[in-house]
């Protein structure tokens, strides 16, 4: 039973955090009649998780109460660390020992830039 609930909330965290994302060449028409077929291979996204940033003080909390799941890992960007660190249970609690203190020293950051408000 509990084997069964532990796949059962593993699967449930695939499903959550897995993203699709959609590309379609674009259709403009000119003045002149003429068609442009834009192309983008950039990942589309809301603006609101374009306008969102990382906060650190976040980071440190997940990586504090639930640091031996990986949590913020998936917070920060990182989706395979994040998995391998909840297959593994934070690596013994080790992995996420050497995370809380990278976070609190600032040197783990976000995948795509840095923090929008430290500690």
């Amino acid at each position: 039973m509990k084997l069964k609930l532990l796949f059962s909330l593993i699967a449930l965290l695939f499903i959550s955090v897995s993203a699709t994302y959609a590309s379609f060449p674009v259709q403009r028409t000119t003045t002149n009649n003429v068609t442009v077929v834009e192309e983008s291979h950039e990942e589309l996204s809301s603006p609101a998780v374009a306008a969102s940033g990382k906060s650190q003080l976040i980071a440190l909390l997940l990586c504090f109460f639930v640091g031996g799941l990986g949590i913020h890992r998936f917070y920060l960007g990182y989706t395979w660390q994040g998995v391998v660190q909840l297959l593994t249970l934070g690596g013994c609690g080790i992995w996420a020992l050497i995370d809380l203190i990278r976070i609190i020293t600032g040197d783990l950051e976000p995948k795509n830039g840095s923090y929008s408000s430290t500690l």
